[in-house]
């Protein structure tokens, strides 16, 4: 009986390799990635490695131990001095570059950086310093409800847990990871394009939705590592990792990297 169950289990894991294999010659494992869709992620290549060839903790510290020699102290790039004005931030920087919020805001902000301040603009008097950025109405709008939930309900001040966060309009969970990682220091993933891509092409944490990844990221990465997790990853696939054409031969974590298609 115990040698049938051990046929069993390896005639399983053969069949899962095999399967795998031949999802990569079928091309129903991608196998380079693709451009960045927005606001669909579920477009991007999901690698999905067998359990035996799945990357162990050493290759995880060692990758993230070289991201934090490489960058000590990474933060966010957009523009902030108080949880507010990163709250406002994050919730403009959907379907849009850091660049270009860190542009409006640059004058915003100067004019009205707390929510009484902004509330008292009206949607109409925001939406002239925002109208560069996409979406900008409907973004807007909700800008203005968060504000006034905040004074109703949060004395003006920005809640550090995610219930009542993600209560907010235009705050989804990816925003308020956002916030509570890097105004609050909390352990926290926020996954967003560049984080999925380089979690599955990298084998660091492989996932076919966004929920999956964060939750594998949280459970996998080393501790030590996590607080800063997001800012490296994020940073990685946005000037190293990229979507159209990685630069591998440039990569500080080539040869970690699970990756196989790699470029020069």
């Amino acid at each position: 009986m115990a040698l049938s169950a051990s046929l069993l289990l390896l005639l399983q894991c053969f069949y899962r390799s095999f399967s795998f294999c031949c999802g990569i010659l079928s091309g129903s494992v991608c196998q380079s990635g693709c451009p960045d869709l927005i606001g669909s992620l579920r477009t991007q290549p999901v690698y999905d490695y067998p359990l035996w060839c799945r990357m162990n903790k050493e290759k995880r510290t060692a990758i993230f131990t070289r991201l934090r020699d490489a960058n000590p102290n990474p933060t966010t790039e957009l523009n902030y001095t108080t949880p507010f004005e990163l709250l406002v931030a994050v919730i403009l920087s959907a379907q849009a570059t850091d660049v270009g919020v860190n542009k409006a805001t640059d004058k915003l902000y100067p004019v009205a950086n707390t929510p009484a301040a902004i509330l008292a603009l009206g949607v109409d008097g925001l939406k002239s310093y925002i109208k560069t950025i996409g979406l900008f109405n409907t973004k807007a709008e909700n800008v203005i409800k968060t504000c006034q939930a905040l004074l109703d309900k949060h004395n003006g001040q920005v809640p550090d847990n995610r219930k009542d966060l993600e209560a907010l309009p235009g705050v989804g969970r990816k925003t308020a990871n956002v916030v509570l990682n890097t105004a609050f220091g909390q352990p926290t993933m926020a996954v967003d394009t560049h984080i999925f891509r380089v979690a599955n092409r990298t084998g660091i944490a492989p996932g076919k939705d966004v929920l999956a990844v964060e939750n594998r990221l949280v459970r996998l990465i080393p501790a030590e590592f996590l607080l800063d997790a997001h800012h490296w990853l994020i940073l990685h696939g946005r000037y190293v990792c990229k979507a159209r054409k990685p630069q591998c031969g440039s990569c500080i974590i080539e040869d970690l990297c699970e990756f196989k298609q790699k470029t020069s």
